[in-house]
């Protein structure tokens, strides 16, 4: 049960974190806004598309982002103010044992790793996608160019093949799809083009020859133009930046599926997958460091103990950068990727807790 003590330092730790939260984007929003200033003016956007559809959904995207490291330097802050004001020693002098003061900070920290999961995976994706969708109309993040030497399965033995595909037009250059049964072609369709119509949702292919095979029976049929339904939509060939972002956890797992069944690269949605599970849990590692590191009184005052936590804090944004680039480029699992930096600060967290314990 959680007594007066505890309530006070869960006071104390998460009004510290919105605090920090506050604080900090304050401080990013300004930098943004002098970054993104001339996109602006150069656009003519309203006032009220910036307001609505980009900063109130970039806030809390931008807060839940960096929660784990907003935890750690929070937990640094008012804590190194307990020992300096001799809390901490008044508290376990009163019999209360090192482990069951940190009862209170496991308690926050789970508050803040629950609401940042829930965030991160339900709540911030759909507003996410008005600020995607902001950005790559005013910004010019979104990419749309020819892709080339497209090889996909759209649904099981089902293969598809284009030269060249333009997003912009919802055309395709040289296309063929081939149908496998218990791996033996059974049809082979080949057009010189294949273009999306809009109206009916359908392809049409021209030029077409189509190849139909049954044992050592082969039928071939030729035409100008064929309607064709296959499982695919233009938005699976055109390439807008920060997409993952806006799917919720469950979409997310159909998309990873779905681009597996087609062989395409899903690097990206993993990384983002497990981005969104080490993240928040991230929150009781950094607890646990940042109160055995400011719990007693050192040389160097609150200023050490702060300026020490920014330095741990910067080391383990930069150490998850560089594992992302190690996931992107296939030499780590995405998994693995994402959850090294919890391991290695969870053995940090380990060792500095039974040493300040001691």
């Amino acid at each position: 049960m959680l007594n007066k003590i505890d309530f006070y330092i869960i006071k104390k730790f998460l009004g510290t974190f919105f605090y920090a939260i506050a604080l900090i984007i304050s401080i990013s929003i300004v930098f943004d806004i002098s970054e993104k200033i001339d996109d602006f003016l150069m656009k003519d956007v309203t006032i009220k598309a910036i307001l609505f559809d980009y900063y109130l959904n970039f806030i809390p995207y931008f807060a839940n982002l960096f929660s784990g490291l907003f935890t750690f330097i929070s937990v640094i802050y008012f804590t190194s103010k307990l020992a300096y004001n001799t809390e901490i020693i008044a508290i376990l002098s009163s019999g209360v044992s090192y482990n069951r003061l940190m009862r209170p900070y496991i308690v926050s920290a789970a508050i803040i790793v629950l609401f940042s999961y829930m965030l991160g995976n339900y709540v911030i994706p759909p507003a996410n996608k008005k600020r995607v969708d902001f950005a790559n109309m005013y910004i010019g993040t979104r990419k749309e160019g020819t892709e080339r030497n497209i090889h996909r399965q759209i649904e099981p033995g089902i293969f598809v093949y284009i030269d060249s595909y333009n997003p912009s037009t919802d055309a395709g250059h040289k296309f063929t799809i081939e149908k496998f049964v218990d791996r033996k072609l059974v049809s082979k369709l080949s057009a010189t083009s294949i273009k999306w119509d809009r109206e009916k949702k359908i392809w049409i292919a021209s030029d077409y020859t189509i190849r139909t095979i049954d044992g050592y029976i082969e039928k071939i049929k030729s035409g100008s133009q064929i309607d064709t339904l296959l499982n695919m939509v233009p938005d699976d060939y055109q390439v807008i930046d920060n997409i993952v972002e806006t799917m919720t956890l469950p979409k997310l797992n159909e998309s990873i599926s779905t681009l597996r069944l087609r062989g395409v690269n899903t690097i990206d949605y993993e990384i983002e997958k497990h981005k969104r599970r080490s993240g928040p849990f991230s929150a009781f590692i950094l607890t646990i460091i940042g109160v055995s590191l400011a719990s007693r009184k050192i040389k160097g005052g609150l200023g050490f103990h702060l300026g020490l936590g920014l330095l741990l804090s910067f080391s383990y944004i930069l150490f998850m950068q560089v594992t992302t680039v190690f996931a992107t480029s296939g030499m780590l699992a995405p998994w693995l990727a994402m959850w090294i930096p919890n391991i290695l600060y969870g053995a940090l967290a380990f060792y500095l807790y039974r040493r300040a314990a001691q």
